[in-house]
């Protein structure tokens, strides 16, 4: 399927790796000029390389840390315009929540919310004037089911369904969307690692230790599974589109049946 993304500049946040390098490879796949993002020039550069060796398409990257407004600003700097904006960036800690210190909050909202708030701010009205664009947040599952065991995470992620669909009301009239995808567990580099150290120091395989997650952490999941980083990408993609051009507002699930709510 042709998604009719030639042509179109997207900037992924937090792409050197994980879901944010799977969303760059299939923009690039379908003829997108990718702008990839990561906190350290040397992440960038080896992330950009290993693009080009696989693709044919124009990938540039840009070093920024999202905890540093002043490296947001000078990143804006560099990039004056997109197409397409996916808010990826973000991370989680498994946290006690009477050990979250005020400091720990600050840090994780400041990356995980304010990122994609300060993209967005300047943007979004740009898109609204072209009248066409693509923003979308990467949240998680973990917006519905707040998780006991970080709740500061689900709070941010809970966060990202508030401003996305304040913003997809302001596009009303337009060819520009605004949309969120929720995630669920996904085997992305930190999950691996966090599994392999379970399974080394539980003396039992990965597998097994994957099938104790689901069993105990995330029994809910209809499909038992960690998703593919490339499962998530593709909808992530499809929604940068043209071709969904009705879907705005929303908060599209690719959790693999983790929250059990209907609508």
């Amino acid at each position: 399927m042709d998604l009719k993304l030639k042509g179109k500049t997207a900037l992924i946040s937090g792409s050197t790796q994980g879901i944010g390098f799977a969303i760059a490879k299939k923009l690039l796949e379908e003829g997108a000029k990718v702008i990839i993002n990561g906190r350290t020039k040397e992440k960038v550069t080896e992330a950009v390389n290993k693009l080009k060796s696989e693709h044919n398409g124009e990938v540039l990257g840009v070093a920024a840390d999202f905890s540093n407004a002043e490296e947001v600003s000078q990143l804006l700097k560099e990039i004056p315009e997109v197409d397409i904006l996916i808010n990826n960036v973000g991370f989680f800690e498994p946290r006690t929540f009477a050990e979250i210190s005020d400091e720990e909050w600050l840090k994780i909202f400041e990356v995980n919310v304010m990122s994609g708030i300060r993209l967005s701010r300047y943007y979004f009205p740009k898109m609204v004037e072209r009248n066409w664009g693509r923003v979308l947040f990467i949240s998680s599952e973990s917006a519905v089911n707040i998780p006991a065991e970080m709740i500061h995470y689900g709070a941010t992620k809970t966060m990202q369904l508030a401003i996305s669909r304040g913003l997809a009301e302001l596009t009303k009239g337009t060819n520009v969307t605004v949309n969120t995808v929720l995630p669920g567990p996904t085997r992305s580099e930190g999950i691996t690692g966090f599994i392999h150290d379970l399974a080394v120091s539980g003396g039992n395989s990965e597998k097994e230790v994957e099938k104790e997650f689901f069993l105990k952490v995330r029994p809910t999941s209809l499909i038992q599974r960690f998703a593919e980083v490339e499962e998530v990408a593709n909808m992530v993609v499809y929604l940068s589109s043209p071709l969904a051009s009705v879907i705005n507002g929303a908060a599209i699930r690719v959790d693999g049946g983790v929250v059990k709510t209907i609508i």
